[in-house]
């Protein structure tokens, strides 16, 4: 049959059908007498039910919202949303391995020598037992020393500890942070003490010192009174950092740490600057009540051994990475070497001993593990399956995991130590490092934005990602309570955005890993919110300043006006009852409205509502006890080694209290050696 046959059959066809379409509307017609101009509308009456399947439901709020919408923004939708799904089919990124037999390598050996899954079994439980066994020996080295002959064991200090508290934190003449004299302390260091900054403004006098290590005094050419038993006759006030000044005197190697003996020297006055090992002390020409030196000769040889425990760390880790083809084992075998290498060595939380610091480690270790879980299932999984470029693997994950992990040595040398509005405001330089990360994690999240594209998961991911800003926002709007985003919240906030097969990926996943365990293996599981004064400890908080005058001056005496109480702090919602006086940056002074006893007699209060009070000279060595056979120096004569005695100057700091809690201090006023008053400059201190 031909072509034609073929097309005369389709006609015929066709008009058979047309005839049986037109038999149908015959017989489903109505009869003529039924049509005509007053004849009832055909269904005007009980709606018929033969057809109700085929008839419209109400409109979807979709189709009205459709309705209502400009064709013009409909189709830019429609365009959008097509964007948005990506590609069809979509297209699954796959690392293809460069140089692919050199990458194979590891993987041929281990097929070779151990086919079996149990010889790779005994190989994995030999590399964990390797590896814990040579950590524990050199944490052992590194963590227990032998004693310091006649001073015990010492205690482990970190890099920012230190005798003297903030402010009025030591009480009242510093009672709770005595002994001030006639002790000692053996003592260990870690290293890279050098680095550690006071992060919040402290007063030394009338001088602020901030982001730098806090040592105040040092070598100095003064009798001290102990001779030839400090470390280059170097005296240090007792607010200044341990392990900082103990490498400034030079009693200390900064790359290994080490261990000691202190003594704690009494009061001491002038103390003086110089710049040592890089590190720049602060002068301060008046006197302390509480000092400490180090004593020659018993320095111990003992080593902060973290560099050797990391690179033991480093060998297993690659050494598995290369190995192994297996996300599990690769992803949890590096966590766990990850953690215990950070809590305990790299990076330990600031524990005074080493059992401590296990607690602490394994306290926080197990919800650790939960979010480990989550990450590996829902991310590292999808990038790490399939994987066989075992050393891209190495070089591109593993490394940046270590990166982030080192947080302490890479990192935190940006000028942003914390992310708080203080500190990006007042550190130098905070600001234009804070607009290139933010810039950086911009650009690379529109990198990744258009790998979900491409795969397909774009429309899922933001609607993740939205609902993430959404809680943001909501609590940036929790009344009482500040945002803090801590570096492990951005890690697990980031790693979302990271599930693919591709190199860019294996970079931010193995850092924000790395971050993770750093922030919680040092810092723990701090609060996304906290409240102000948390995030304030130790820092000006801008509360109501006392306004101080000088009633009185004379040669050694000095009265001060301190104005009403009490006082109410609008900003600070706090009634403020009584009011502290540091002079030299310690308390001597703390008095409260309802008890008059505190303050000077009736007659000197002006007004009956202005509170005075009077501060006598202090010199060296006036404060021994009144029965002592030794004479005070205020007794002796001017001219008894030869020459005159001169005051020294005092520095007067003034914040008011609410029961116990102590607001801002005022910057120092200078009472000068000379008799003279140098005024406080407005602010706080």
């Amino acid at each position: 049959m031909g072509p034609w046959d073929e097309r005369d059959e389709e006609i015929e066809a066709g008009r058979r059908l047309d005839e049986q379409v037109d038999h149908y509307h015959d017989e489903s017609s109505d009869d003529d007498a039924t049509i005509g101009p007053d004849a009832p509308l055909n269904g005007s009456g009980r709606p018929s039910t033969e057809f109700d399947g085929l008839r419209l439901g109400t409109p979807t709020w979709r189709e009205r919202v459709g309705e209502r919408t400009p064709p013009r923004l409909k189709s830019a939708w429609v365009a959008t949303a097509t964007w948005v799904n990506g590609p069809d089919p979509p297209r699954i990124y796959t690392i293809t391995p460069i140089f692919p037999k050199i990458q194979h390598a590891p993987i041929a050996l281990l097929d070779r020598y151990a086919p079996k899954q149990i010889h790779r079994f005994w190989l994995l439980a030999l590399l964990y037992a390797s590896w814990l066994l040579s950590f524990a020996l050199v944490l052992r080295a590194s963590s227990f020393s032998a004693s310091i002959p006649g001073h015990g064991s010492p205690i482990r200090l970190s890099c920012g500890a230190r005798y003297w508290g903030e402010g009025n934190g030591c009480g009242l003449n510093g009672d709770q942070c005595r002994p001030f004299s006639n002790a000692t302390l053996a003592f260990r260091c870690p290293a890279d003490c050098q680095k550690t900054q006071i992060l919040n403004p402290h007063a030394v006098g009338d001088q602020e010192v901030v982001y730098q290590p806090l040592v105040v005094g040092g070598p100095t050419d003064q009798p001290t009174g102990f001779g030839d038993e400090l470390v280059s006759n170097a005296v240090y006030r007792g607010d200044s950092f341990i392990c900082a000044s103990a490498v400034h005197a030079g009693f200390l190697n900064d790359a290994e740490g080490g261990c000691g003996v202190l003594s704690l020297t009494g009061e001491q006055s002038t103390f003086t600057s110089s710049k040592n090992r890089g590190i720049a002390s602060v002068p301060f020409d008046s006197y302390f009540p509480h000092t400490f030196g180090f004593l020659s000769g018993t320095k111990a040889t003992c080593k902060d051994l973290r560099w050797p425990s990391l690179a033991i760390s480093v060998f297993f880790t690659t050494l598995l990475s290369l190995c192994t083809t297996s996300p599990a084992v690769f992803f949890w075998s590096t966590f766990v070497l990850l953690f215990f290498q950070t809590g305990l060595a790299s990076d330990p939380p600031s524990l005074t001993t080493y059992t401590g610091l296990l607690s602490v480690a394994f306290g926080r270790f197990l919800p650790a593990c939960f979010c480990a879980w989550v990450t590996y299932h829902y991310t590292v999984k999808r990038s790490l399956t399939g994987l066989t470029a075992q050393v891209e693997k190495t070089v591109l994950w593993l490394g940046p995991a270590w990166v982030g992990a080192l947080n302490n040595q890479t990192f935190d040398k940006l000028p942003i130590q914390r992310l708080t509005p203080h500190d990006i405001q007042a550190q130098p330089g905070a600001i234009p490092a804070l607009i290139i990360v933010i810039l950086s994690i911009l650009f690379m999240a529109l990198g990744q934005a258009w790998a979900f594209r491409v795969e397909g998961r774009m429309p899922r991911y933001l609607a993740i990602y939205g609902l993430m800003v959404g809680a943001i926002l909501i609590m940036l709007a929790v009344p009482g309570l500040s945002l803090r985003i801590h570096h492990y919240i951005l890690a697990l906030l980031l790693l979302p955005g990271t599930s693919f097969q591709n190199r860019p990926s294996l970079v931010y996943q193995g850092l924000l890993v790395g971050l993770f365990v750093n922030g919680i293996a040092r810092w723990g599981f701090d609060s996304i919110l906290q409240t102000p004064g948390e995030l304030l400890q130790g820092a000006q908080r801008g509360s109501l300043l006392p306004v101080v005058s000088v009633l009185a001056m004379g040669a050694r005496n000095i009265t001060f006006n301190l104005g009403p109480l009490p006082r109410w702090d609008a900003k600070a919602k706090l009634l403020y009852d009584g009011i502290s006086v540091l002079v030299n940056d310690v308390e001597r002074f703390r008095g409260y409205s309802d008890d008059r006893s505190y303050w000077d007699s009736s007659e000197s209060v002006q007004g009956g509502n202005n509170f005075t009070w009077t501060w006598r000279r202090h010199r060296l060595g006036s404060d021994l006890d009144e029965d002592s056979t030794i004479p005070l120096l205020d007794d002796l004569p001017d001219d008894l080694d030869g020459t005159a005695r001169s005051d020294l100057p005092e520095y007067f700091r003034f914040g008011y209290m609410a029961g116990s809690e102590v607001g801002d201090f005022s910057r120092a006023g200078k009472w000068t050696s000379e008799g003279g008053w140098v005024e406080m400059e407005p602010g706080p201190s």
